[in-house]
């Protein structure tokens, strides 16, 4: 169809969110439509996004959600008469969103479910733990009233037992490249992705103790300032090369060559559920995988047989399959071929890709 005006909202993501801007919007963009971008960019200290209409809100985060929200209403009121449709992250949206649909009846306004905020108040300190139940309804039922009054995007299948309809399903999959990478192996490891506690900071350090002086860890991703400032001295004249945030493109440069890539997460419902992208990251540059036994992560590696499943804490096996690998290059290689092979069969934005501009031109022409 003709070009679209897509207005792209979110208020706690970085702009440089892999799913929203490296694969979402360039997307969009490929196929010839037109995009608007409000995000938190002054909060990241980022710029505008080069070709793309952008407008800077606060960010939404902790206990200070509503001042974000109201700044990013007043920007909507504004730019929403100009567009085809919405296309929202974020769940603190949900009722600015549908004032929106009640206002612009015939205009698309799309909610791209890409996480479960029900499951991860057990990872808000802050909240008080008698508020988490009453809090986790509230949010299922302004989650029911969004399926009947917007249009849903799942990022996962599992996701589907939260509503009552079917909605489409586009998975958070990731660009694989068109041909296998052909680095040669290092001796290092990798993580990439957001850095917390939860996401096993304390035990990819403990692994990075088991693995020195012979393999090197290398953490590419955004901490709180206080982790960053911990990691940034942890990192000084160790084998730790602590990088902080670095933008996707220049962060998926790192991968090929590595021996493995990481993901220790802790044993969370906000993790059961959802496919870890950083897995689907590595083996599509062919790193096999180390992950804890989520089950929707030792899903994926198991399946495909591209790495190892470790119980969660078990610092020690992870450091075993390393020095495996290290010490077998046959191994290592075959890995990561099938890790390749699989990622581009099963999980290529280039194809979900297309998908997803698909759903979002037949929701804007059926206005």
């Amino acid at each position: 169809m003709s070009g679209l005006r897509v207005l792209v909202v979110t208020v706690t993501h970085t702009p440089q969110d892999a799913r929203i801007l490296h694969r979402q919007i360039a997307a969009l963009r490929g196929r010839g439509h037109e995009v608007t971008y409000v995000a938190p960019f002054s909060t990241f200290s980022m710029p505008p996004v080069e070709g793309v209409a952008c407008y800077d809100v606060p960010r939404s985060q902790g206990l200070h959600r509503l001042g974000p929200v109201l700044a990013a209403g007043r920007v909507l009121r504004a730019l929403v008469p100009q567009h085809d449709l919405v296309l929202a992250h974020d769940p603190e949206l949900l009722p600015l969103l549908l004032a929106v649909e009640a206002r612009h009846r015939d205009l698309p306004v799309v909610w791209d479910v890409h996480e479960d905020v029900a499951a991860q108040l057990d990872l808000l300190p802050r909240l008080p733990r008698w508020t988490r139940r009453p809090a986790a309804a509230l949010i299922h039922a302004v989650e029911r009233l969004a399926e009947r009054r917007l249009h849903l995007l799942l990022a996962e299948d599992a996701y589907q037992l939260r509503f009552r309809r079917p909605h489409p399903v586009v998975p958070n999959s990731v660009r694989v490249p068109a041909t296998p990478p052909s680095a040669p192996v290092e001796d290092r490891v990798i993580y990439l992705g957001g850095i917390t506690r939860a996401r096993g900071v304390e035990e990819l350090l403990a692994l990075a103790d088991l693995l020195a002086p012979d393999v090197r860890l290398e953490l590419i991703g955004s901490a709180s300032p206080e982790l960053d400032a911990r990691l940034r001295e942890r990192a000084a004249g160790t084998t730790v090369d602590y990088r902080g945030f670095v933008p996707n493109t220049e962060a998926l440069q790192r991968l090929p060559g590595a021996l493995v890539g990481l993901s220790l997460l802790h044993d969370q419902p906000n993790y059961a559920h959802s496919q870890p992208t950083k897995v689907m990251e590595y083996m599509a540059h062919g790193l096999p995988a180390v992950t804890t036994a989520n089950p929707a992560s030792r899903e994926l590696v198991e399946r495909h047989g591209v790495g190892k499943v470790t119980d969660f804490g078990d610092v020690e096996a992870a450091a075993a399959y390393v020095r495996e690998l290290r010490a077998d290059p046959g191994l290592r290689a075959d890995l990561g071929r099938r890790a390749w092979e699989a990622a581009r069969a099963h999980h290529d934005w280039n194809v979900d890709g297309e998908r997803f501009v698909d759903q979002l031109e037949a929701w804007a022409s059926a206005r």
